[in-house]
């Protein structure tokens, strides 16, 4: 549920210093001792907006600043110096960093899914010789019964005598 600030402004209820307008994500930054705000940017997630005021926050406030994902931090761009440019500046940039890492993660997570997809028809085609044996318990008779059939007209016939005097002669067909 998102709360209000005094101006009646959502306020997203997981990260400071960001709202919705429009279906974006605005970040914004009051200077401290001033009245007035850093403009941080428009941008098309939260996360994205969040890391732009985690940049600001640290600029302005030092190690003193509430972030968003403190565990960030270290890999956040430093601003040049505090003016509002500098800090617009590497505050993109980090939203920019952000939205990259967001991207590989749906990249992966999209890779995994297929891959998973991949490895779940694979199964299914590898299995399909059980199914077959499972499903139908004659098919091993059958198919050796398939391979007992007469020997063609034109060889000719031979003796069906299964005497040990015939055991050398290793023939298909003598059954």
């Amino acid at each position: 549920m998102a709360t209000t600030d005094l101006t009646g402004r959502k306020k997203d209820p997981v990260y400071r210093g960001i709202r919705c307008r429009s279906g974006k994500w605005v970040s914004e930054i009051r200077e401290p001792k001033k009245t007035t705000r850093i403009w941080l940017g428009t941008y098309p997630t939260a996360e994205m907006a969040a890391a732009a005021y985690d940049v600001a926050a640290m600029a302005l406030k030092g190690r003193e600043a509430v972030l968003n994902s403190p565990g960030s931090a270290g890999s956040y761009p430093v601003p040049l110096s505090t003016s509002a440019v500098d800090i617009r500046t590497a505050a993109a940039a980090a939203a920019a960093m952000k939205g990259l890492e967001e991207e590989e993660k749906e990249a992966k997570k999209k890779n995994s899914v297929s891959r998973e997809c991949y490895d779940n028809d694979n199964m299914a085609s590898s299995s399909w010789y059980e199914e077959e044996v499972m499903n139908m318990p004659d098919l091993l008779a059958n198919m050796a019964e398939g391979m007992m059939v007469a020997p063609p007209s034109w060889m000719g016939s031979r003796p069906s005598d299964d005497s040990p005097e015939n055991s050398n002669d290793e023939d298909l067909w003598g059954y």
